[in-house]
């Protein structure tokens, strides 16, 4: 006999609704308390708006490609502002956060207090850091990018669940288990560890395109023996506003194909050192024919890189040259002779290689990181910083050449250095955002000082051997703020004034033409694109910024102020090819999105909106002002309950959903029971009764018991 038959309708009910208490907070996920010691950095996105800062005399270009993007702060106040310049651009992320290990050479802190292995709250205050600057990533991916995530054992599983959670589980690609030592840690106990993880996630998995590495030498014999010939590629001479000699001088050099064997070569470093002087920045051509003279009298063919009788660079070093002649193709006869680099076969043609789920190699090494940075700095200036080879790995698998890459745990530099040296071999013009904070002047002593020097050349181990610089462009800026104050045109006013420099990164133009009281012009690198920003404090200025931009000979991006972000069009009769938008509101918009999605609701502000209805109803009999305060104190309720349980408040449009929908997202999560999810309704329908003026749809039992429930509900879930 079934022990539920003798039960009534009411017993079993109350039976159900036991069983759905206990099992709410049994449901499969990733819960942790979020609000024991909520991060100050977030919290005080409510009282400030976070703009950029340009760090003056700190920028570097050395040709006219896009710059890279260095901002110091912390990475939550940087990602904020991304969240207005960049949503929906970036199209790879890697990040290399604090692994939460609670020892002195992996420092995590924490509202400026080093977490260390006897804080009891140590993974829930981790979470909470991690997830929030997630989910500001999220919504600056590109539908195809992929993120890079490494982590090691202390926190990969908790890491795993929380990007189920963000990324959803379908956009899981793989989790790499990364050999970075193969000796072992013999500090652990049981095994020696070897390897550390990169989690592998994505916006959108049907949209993400991972590449697969080079075929590796064995493969490359085996091609050769079967097929006898590999396609011509890219011819080695550069080509391009950079190919030039004057721009790239240690590119110009002689290739030597002996003329019998045609293998190539080129000359040694003495005859190599005396083509330029880096002194005087001259070149001796005199030199050149001499030496053009002597080995073809030794049976070489003397190339150099010159079109049309125009002195320009090859793509590879000299050294790659002598080192991988194997992976050029000799085209021609005689004197008349062209090298190309080695095309490999296409993907699904012939046999390729897809990276392995276990990623190691030689490079990998962490000591090799620490080897790294010694080259550039002569000493340890960094704790476990990642190797350059590992980095650059998940480059090639992910980049296009002309991709965007985002990096908000910046530390040493690694990402940028891995990211111009891809640049360099595969003549890329890819670019990177890098954010980090200054704990222990890393951003000041370390980050920007190796940029720099990859990019302007350096002695090696700081007083050796002088490594040519890998060109490229940088921007350093800071992150700072703008108090929101009550008088919201003023915010607009002042806000406005801070986020010129906000708006140099969003179109990524920094070159200032002109700088008036009321307004300023930008220009790109080319020349071809100009950014405009009128203030409009000052009438009479209109016309004089209307003449400057008819100067302008190129696109014209215009920013121009709005207390009620309207432009009229009109004002701008005669001026040809430009884009208009009216600042800030669109920026404020943004920050408050933000503001609802990641800072939790004000538990003191629903008791004193409770306490209010308490007073209207059982001391003045007020239903109806009873039930329109008990309606703001459900709707703050439930969107707390939300928060607390990882889920969205907004909808895909940034707006607030609506609290009838999220009602049954909760519902659907299995976070509230059948019961409280229907007396969520019936109060949210007499809440919306008082609202409408309804007042005849209720009476004054209704609204007491929808005091009852809400003081339930708040006691159910602990607020």
């Amino acid at each position: 006999m079934n022990k539920y038959e003798n039960l009534s309708k009411e017993e079993l009910l109350k039976l159900v609704e036991k069983q759905e208490k206990e099992l709410k907070n049994k449901k499969y996920g990733l819960v942790w308390d979020s609000e024991r010691e909520p991060e100050q950095v977030v919290l005080d996105c409510e009282n400030n708006l976070p703009v950029l800062k340009r760090v003056k005399g700190k920028e570097i270009r050395t040709n006219d490609e896009e710059d890279n993007l260095l901002i110091e702060g912390d990475n939550y106040h940087a990602l904020t502002v991304l969240n207005y310049t960049h949503k929906g651009k970036i199209d790879v992320i890697y990040i290399d956060p604090p692994y939460n290990t609670g020892k002195p050479d992996n420092i995590f802190l924490y509202n400026d207090k080093i977490i260390d292995l006897n804080d009891t709250w140590r993974h829930s205050k981790w979470l909470n850091f991690i997830s929030k600057r997630l989910k500001l990533a999220r919504a600056l991916m590109k539908q195809g990018c992929p993120i890079f995530i490494s982590i090691d054992d202390n926190e990969v599983a908790n890491l795993r669940l929380l990007c189920d959670q963000i990324f959803g589980e379908s956009n899981f690609i793989a989790c790499l288990p990364t050999i970075m030592n193969l000796k072992g840690n013999q500090d652990q106990f049981g095994f020696a560890g070897t390897h550390e993880y990169t989690l592998v996630y994505c916006y959108d998995k049907t949209k993400t395109k991972l590449k697969e590495f080079e075929i590796d030498d064995e493969t490359d014999k085996w091609l050769e023996d079967e097929y006898g010939y590999y396609k011509k590629g890219a011819n080695l001479k550069a080509t391009g506003v950079n190919a030039p000699r004057e721009k790239r001088p240690f590119l110009y050099y002689p290739i030597l194909v002996n003329s019998e064997t045609r293998l190539v070569t080129s000359i040694n470093d003495k005859e190599y050192e005396r083509i330029y002087n880096k002194e005087t920045k001259s070149f001796n051509d005199n030199f050149v024919n001499r030496l053009k003279i002597d080995y073809e009298k030794m049976d070489f063919v003397f190339l150099l890189p010159v079109t049309n009788n125009e002195k320009m660079s090859w793509r590879w070093k000299r050294e790659k040259i002598i080192q991988q002649e194997y992976d050029l193709i000799v085209v021609g006869e005689g004197k008349e002779l062209s090298i190309y680099k080695k095309q490999r076969p296409a993907i699904g043609d012939l046999p390729s290689k897809k990276a392995k789920s276990l990623f190691y190699k030689p490079e990998y090494s962490s000591g090799n990181g620490t080897a790294q940075l010694k080259k550039i700095f002569g000493r340890k200036v960094f704790n476990n910083p990642k190797p350059i080879e590992l980095i650059k790995d998940f480059l090639k698998l992910s980049t296009n050449k002309n991709s965007l890459i985002l990096d908000f745990f910046a530390g040493s530099g690694t990402t940028a250095q891995a990211l111009l040296e891809l640049n360099s071999e595969v003549d890329g013009r890819n670019s990177a955002i890098l954010c980090t904070n200054n704990e222990n002047n890393i951003c000041k002593d370390v980050t920007y000082p190796r940029i720099q020097k990859v990019i302007k050349g350096f002695k090696k181990n700081g007083n050796g051997e002088f490594i040519e610089g890998l060109g490229g462009n940088l921007q350093y800026f800071k992150t700072s703020f703008v108090n929101k104050t009550k008088n919201r045109d003023q915010v607009k006013v002042n806000l406005t004034r801070k986020c010129t420099e906000m708006l140099c990164v969003k179109e990524n133009i920094f070159n200032e033409e002109a700088a008036e009281d009321d307004f300023k012009i930008f220009s790109s690198n080319k020349k071809d694109k100009f950014l405009c920003v009128y203030y409009n404090f000052i009438d009479d200025s209109f016309d004089n910024f209307i003449n400057k931009l008819k100067e302008l000979k190129g696109k014209k991006i215009i920013y121009m102020f709005s207390l009620e972000n309207k432009v009229d069009r009109t004002l701008f009769k005669g001026i040809s090819n430009f884009t208009i938008e009216a600042i800030p509101q669109k920026i404020l918009d943004v920050y408050k999105q933000l503001v609802k999605m990641n800072i939790p609701e004000k538990k003191e502000v629903i008791f004193i909106e409770l306490n209010k209805a308490n007073k209207k109803i059982f001391d003045e009999n007020e239903k109806d002002d009873g039930a329109r305060v008990l309606r703001i104190v459900l709707h703050k309720t439930i969107q707390k309950i939300a928060q607390s349980n990882g889920i969205n408040i907004l909808n895909q449009k940034g707006k607030e959903e609506k609290i009838s929908k999220l009602n049954d997202t909760i519902k659907n999560k299995n976070v509230f029971t059948q019961v409280e999810w229907e007396q969520n309704k019936t109060c949210l329908t007499i809440g919306n009764h008082s609202a409408h003026g309804e007042y005849d749809e209720y009476d004054l039992k209704d609204v007491k018991n929808f005091y009852k429930h809400v003081q339930t509900l708040l006691d159910n879930f602990g607020i």
